[in-house]
């Protein structure tokens, strides 16, 4: 099956927004073009402030548009994982009296009937996933059209969350001059793009370093089994060599990233440098061990709350141990400070190898552009089931969602088909090595 497409992925960080468009041409990813601009709206990965986020997602959006010579009007965006509720659903259809080939359309109802429960008021659904069909008590079925039955069940999995966030991030999109065309818990994303095969069946720690929180995901047998959100991130680790240093903001973050480790005994005693201090004429002079302890205190405290919680559920004992990413993750040192900090489990970095997005902080924005490049037509149907009941998705179009800029249209595309043909044979991207940079992009 071909998996030809264009698609947007809108990664809305705490830190910086990022855009990425990309081609899909027979399963291989091709960068058009890249924005990354600085948040604004946001605090610990929620938007609490909806015109100014929607203003950041339009200055990203725009300059990802001139890279790419095309007009943006659908985007995939990812939603947060806090407080992210994972059941799993039952759905069953009558197909008729007598048997008749089941179609389209019965895949949706059976998606439908799978999601007709009483939802607290307060909850949204964001994601449901497909294990399997049944047709007539035959089980194990991924595609049950053209088969021939009497009933229908489809068993899978309903991720739910905050409405308050899932209505949020929707609204800033929507008030940027955009579709939401589909929405995925980010975790998943990350862990069907950035994971090896192996990794996702046998079980990994998927943990995403954010800039203002950290998510711990659990990968087991190719899906999302638990996942932990811990309001503190890269933004902490600022603030907390301003006030210990007693410097700005903007001084810390750059001392952050032009200076800082993640674990102390990778850092120089004898390598010092001056700090702008407040109050004082002249600049003081630290050694970059003292930073790197600031730093490391915090990441400690972060891993040690995430490490308890993940002790609870066994997952510190799968194969596939720990595959960090986001942009703290390009802090040097990572990988010892996260091995030292949890017991020695097996640790890598996933840094994407594309060509000028090597930095940890990207891997988001292209999972995204590489789950909607995954999905096959069978994904697309029941995704297209939440359509009435979760407002993000509101189109599965045929058509990739950007134009050319010389046929662009002025309203978003309407007409929505879910039978496009794919495979799920994308390319798994892994990061390979650590690279001490910081300049030039935001966690």
């Amino acid at each position: 099956m071909d998996t030809s497409g264009m698609y947007v992925g809108l990664d809305i960080g705490t830190t910086s927004i990022k855009v990425i468009v990309a081609e899909y041409l027979e399963g291989q990813l091709n960068v058009l073009g890249v924005g990354n601009e600085r948040s604004a709206g946001l605090s610990r990965g929620v938007i609490v402030d909806i015109d100014k986020a929607s203003e950041a997602i339009k200055n990203a959006v725009k300059s990802a548009e001139e890279k790419a010579s095309i007009e943006i009007h659908d985007v995939v965006v990812g939603i947060s994982a806090n407080m992210l509720k994972i059941e799993p659903v039952n759905g069953l259809v009558a197909i008729g009296d007598q048997a008749r080939e089941i179609t389209d359309q019965d895949v949706r109802d059976v998606a439908a009937a799978a999601i007709i429960q009483n939802l607290p008021p307060e909850r949204e659904i964001i994601n449901l996933i497909p294990d399997e069909f049944v047709v007539d008590g035959f089980d194990g079925i991924k595609d049950p059209r053209s088969m021939v039955g009497v009933r229908l069940e489809m068993h899978g999995m309903l991720f739910t969350g905050p409405k308050t966030i899932v209505h949020n991030t929707k609204k800033a999109v929507e008030q940027a001059g955009l579709n939401p065309q589909l929405a995925v818990v980010s975790p998943i994303a990350q862990g069907l793009s950035i994971l090896s095969d192996g990794e996702q069946d046998f079980g990994t720690i998927l943990l995403d370093l954010g800039g203002g929180q950290t998510t711990a995901a659990v990968i087991h047998d190719h899906r999302l089994k638990y996942a932990e959100v811990d309001p503190e991130g890269g933004d902490y680790i600022t603030k907390d060599i301003s006030v210990v240093l007693n410097t700005s903001i903007e001084n810390a973050e750059k001392l952050k990233r032009n200076y800082g480790y993640a674990d102390a005994t990778r850092a120089a005693e004898d390598n010092q440098f001056p700090v702008d201090v407040v109050g004082q004429s002249r600049p003081t002079e630290i050694t970059e061990q003292y930073l790197a302890e600031i730093i490391e205190a915090r990441l400690s405290q972060i891993f040690d709350k995430l490490k308890g919680q993940l002790a609870a559920t066994n997952a510190l004992s799968l194969p596939g141990g720990i595959v960090v990413t986001g942009g703290v993750a390009a802090l040097p040192g990572i990988v010892d400070l996260l091995k030292a900090d949890f017991d020695d489990v097996p640790v890598r970095v996933a840094i994407p190898d594309q060509m000028g997005l090597r930095h940890p902080s990207f891997t988001q924005a292209l999972s995204l552009v590489n789950y909607r490049g995954q999905l096959n037509e069978i994904d697309l149907l029941v995704q297209s089931a939440l359509a009435g009941n979760q407002q993000l998705v509101s189109q599965i179009a045929k058509k990739p969602a950007p134009t050319p800029k010389a046929q662009s249209q002025t309203e978003p595309q309407q007409a929505a088909t879910a039978t496009e043909k794919r495979n799920k044979q994308a390319p798994k991207k892994r990061g390979q090595g650590l690279k001490k940079f910081f300049s030039d992009f935001f966690d």
